[in-house]
């Protein structure tokens, strides 16, 4: 007689169990944030990163000053696991929502470049003056990129963003620290 009644579903019964199931589904609701208006970018800050790799790392680490507080640092990253393949990353989000990144290395020029700008390469012989340097322009792999290559260490700015932004973060680097 139980087997009967078990296959005996009515309709109230289904939808008594819809109240519940939607009853909980509201709970799970308003426990979740939900806040379409806040900024998706989670910025990271980078000062106390900063402030160790220049005073560990083997050449002058560059870190953007004076930028407006529309760019957003998203990434940062320093690895002095290798002496002679330190590494320096901070990543931004500039103004118009582009990815704009300022990466260092000693290693070696060649392979650090291509790796960081994802297979870029150089664009002629066009340079582009930033913060009193010359910078050799980079393009054709995922990153568009400024690139200054020095004897001990090798700056490279890239990103989404338009030359014009590049531009305006490679000017915003100062080089301080290195042993």
């Amino acid at each position: 007689m139980a087997a009967d009644k078990r296959g005996n579903k009515t309709i109230v019964d289904l939808a008594l169990s819809m109240i519940v199931l939607g009853f909980v589904v509201f709970v799970i609701y308003l426990f979740i944030p939900h806040d379409s208006k806040a900024d998706p970018v989670k910025v990271v800050p980078f000062s106390v990163e900063l402030g160790q790799a220049r005073r560990t790392a083997p050449y002058p680490v560059a870190g953007p000053e004076g930028l407006s507080a529309d760019w957003r640092s998203t990434s940062v990253t320093y690895s002095a696991a290798d002496p002679k393949g330190t590494t320096w990353h901070i990543g931004f989000v500039d103004p118009q929502e582009q990815y704009v990144a300022v990466e260092q290395s000693n290693g070696p020029a060649d392979a650090f470049i291509t790796s960081v700008t994802i297979g870029s390469h150089p664009d002629g012989s066009r340079t582009v003056r930033a913060g009193g340097q010359s910078w050799q322009r980079y393009t054709g792999g995922r990153y568009t990129a400024l690139v200054r290559k020095e004897q001990h260490v090798t700056t490279v700015v890239l990103g989404t963003a338009p030359d014009s932004q590049l531009t305006q973060m490679a000017a915003a680097l100062q080089e301080r620290g290195g042993r």
